[in-house]
């Protein structure tokens, strides 16, 4: 077994989740120490289920009613969205060329 890649088989894969935003409620900013940059903790709601993501920004780039998909870790206390995973989810169905 190559040493390199021990640690990558025992970590349990990112769970994916995708469905229609339904609503979006920002709290912030927050800064936890002196010198960290602000951030901001949105609750998103999708698909009936609540899931959090620290954003810098103030605003996201999806809307309520879009289609998102996203990687997701699951915590005793909440379900975190991962850092760049957040995103407009493109049904080919309904793609016009």
């Amino acid at each position: 077994m190559n040493r390199s890649n021990r640690g990558f088989s025992r970590r349990k894969p990112k769970l994916q989740g995708r469905g229609k935003l339904e609503n979006v409620i920002s709290d912030g900013p927050h800064s936890d120490w002196l010198g960290m940059p602000d951030y901001y903790i949105h609750t998103l709601t999708v698909e009936g289920e609540e899931y959090k993501y620290l954003s810098a920004e103030k605003n996201l780039d999806v809307n309520v009613g879009d289609l998102v998909c996203f990687r997701y870790q699951e915590t005793t206390k909440e379900k975190r969205i991962d850092k760049r995973s957040l995103g407009i989810a493109i049904d080919p169905a309904t793609l016009n060329l």
